[in-house]
């Protein structure tokens, strides 16, 4: 074929419908033997897949991929981007796998005009982007996602990183821990130091901003799961402890329905397992220690200047006293003559008569809880109250065990157990067993049946009654994060809009 032959192919795209369904199928068919005409070829190929005939815009997208030669290919990615906006379910079926073909002729060319796009493309272009990269990575064999393939995603996403979205960061996050070269400590270590630098833990807490707030525990539900005994949660211990704990009353939140400081102290408890060497250790022990006794009630004849006058029964906050105690118990182990050298006798007798005062209420309703269970499997199991009874049970046989080991002289931190929210390791089951007696033994093994980790619910019957807050709150949709928030977790600055090819 000459020259000429092909420039009148490609003039066949101002035609009728006959003439363009043929140019959509030969300018890409010959495109190789005219390299001189490759940007008439590209642009020509683009009108079609812009053309008003969705079976003309179908078959052009289609033919996308055979452009994508040398120099062509991050173009012809930057233009499968953005077509990624069309809403013609077809049409985007047909762009995502032009761009999934295009990826395993050229990955790094691919991920640049993916990224080019994230960064200066519209709204829905990238939001689209980064949705492709968050679902469609994880299924490209290891051949294509090479080591240098997974840098250079690394390096661009933390361009991105410096202006994105709460919902964004989410997803990003997601991006990083599925590559394989992350998996490492030493990758996982990375991972924290980019949530925290997301977390802007330098800055100075405000309790009262629900979005200041928000920021930060969308930040710490990242960092939980890269958390190990090789990678330390110190850093994101002591701003809690430090910044967050003694503000706990005064939190706000932008989530409807949320107890957010339980969310709060969950966090904490969930992070103090993995706690490495800190520096004010002493003093952090100290604010953990002052929070868990305002959930620790003196019996009402021993309260002083009127607390609890009518010698009414304090409320007893199950839950909150869980993750606190567990906390104490956590660091306690780094400091473990806190409560005999560092208090004064006073002090440690007053906790002794808190904790002996809170550990027989205990019983008290771990004795109920049995009763109420005694019998139940299956299906009897999965109603909402008999749910939550179940939750109960394990919270106050934790609290239990913690509680015993304080009471040691001197105090002990030996106990091992399973915070309530999460999966029973075998491991922590047995060892929870040989420390329990037989009033608060390992539930019924149909427990199980109780609410995964992102049910919510606090246990806080002194009424005799249960409670039935069991929201099911996600922590991966918690709600975009609101506007001018600064360091671009609300609006992203004034990126360029319109098409770019």
């Amino acid at each position: 074929m000459h020259k000429d032959a092909y420039q009148a192919i490609l003039d066949a795209v101002k035609g009728g419908t006959k003439e363009k369904r043929l140019a959509a199928q030969f300018i890409p068919k010959f495109f190789k033997h005219f390299p001189e005409l490759a940007d008439s070829a590209i642009n020509a190929q683009l009108d079609l897949c812009e053309d008003e005939d969705v079976s003309i815009r179908r078959q052009a997208i289609k033919e996308l991929p055979q452009f994508a030669t040398g120099d062509n290919l991050p173009r012809v990615a930057d233009i499968l981007t953005q077509l990624l906006q069309s809403d013609d379910s077809a049409e985007f079926n047909l762009v995502n796998n032009a761009l999934l073909s295009i990826f395993k002729m050229d990955a790094k060319g691919t991920l640049g005009g993916l990224f080019s796009q994230i960064l200066q493309g519209e709204d829905i272009v990238r939001e689209r982007a980064i949705k492709f990269l968050s679902t469609k990575l994880k299924t490209l064999p290891e051949e294509v996602m090479t080591k240098e393939v997974e840098e250079f995603i690394l390096t661009e996403s933390k361009k991105v990183l410096e202006d994105v979205t709460g919902e964004e960061f989410v997803l990003f996050m997601k991006i990083l821990s599925g590559l394989k070269s992350l998996q490492t400590v030493s990758g996982r270590q990375q991972l924290v130091e980019l949530v925290a630098e997301q977390a802007d833990l330098e800055q100075t807490f405000n309790p009262s901003d629900p979005d200041c707030v928000d920021r930060l525990l969308q930040c710490t539900r990242q960092a939980v799961p890269l958390f190990s005994k090789n990678v330390h949660s110190t850093k994101f211990v002591t701003y809690f402890c430090e910044h967050v704990l003694p503000n706990l009353s005064s939190l706000t939140t932008p989530v409807e329905g949320l107890d957010i400081q339980l969310e709060v102290l969950k966090l904490l408890a969930e992070m103090s397992s993995f706690c490495g060497d800190m520096e004010k250790l002493e003093s952090n022990l100290k604010k953990l220690f002052d929070k868990l006794l305002e959930y620790m009630p003196l019996p009402p004849e021993e309260a002083e200047n009127g607390e609890n006058a009518g010698n009414e029964e304090p409320k007893l906050q199950f839950s909150y006293v869980e993750c606190l105690l567990y906390s104490f118990h956590q660091l306690g182990r780094k400091l473990p003559d806190f409560l005999t050298a560092k208090l004064n006798a006073e002090k440690l007798k007053d906790f002794k008569i808190r904790l002996q005062y809170f550990a027989r209420g205990l019983q008290v309703y771990i004795r109920q809880l049995r009763l109420a269970l005694q019998g139940k499997t299956g299906e009897a199991l999965k109603t909402e109250e008999n749910k939550i009874k179940v939750v109960a049970l394990k919270i106050t046989n934790n609290i239990n065990v913690l509680i015993k080991d304080l009471f040691h002289i001197p105090p002990s931190y030996k106990s091992t157990v399973t915070l309530s929210w999460k999966p029973v390791q075998k491991a922590d089951a047995s060892q929870k067993r040989a420390s329990e007696d037989t009033t608060s033994s390992s539930p019924p093994k149909k427990a199980s049946a109780g609410p995964k980790r992102d049910a919510r619910q606090i246990y806080n019957p002194p009424s005799g009654k249960y409670s039935s807050n069991l929201g099911s709150f996600s922590y991966e949709q918690r709600g975009g994060f609101r506007g001018g928030r600064g360091r671009g977790w609300g609006g992203r600055g004034n990126r360029s809009r319109g098409r770019i090819y």
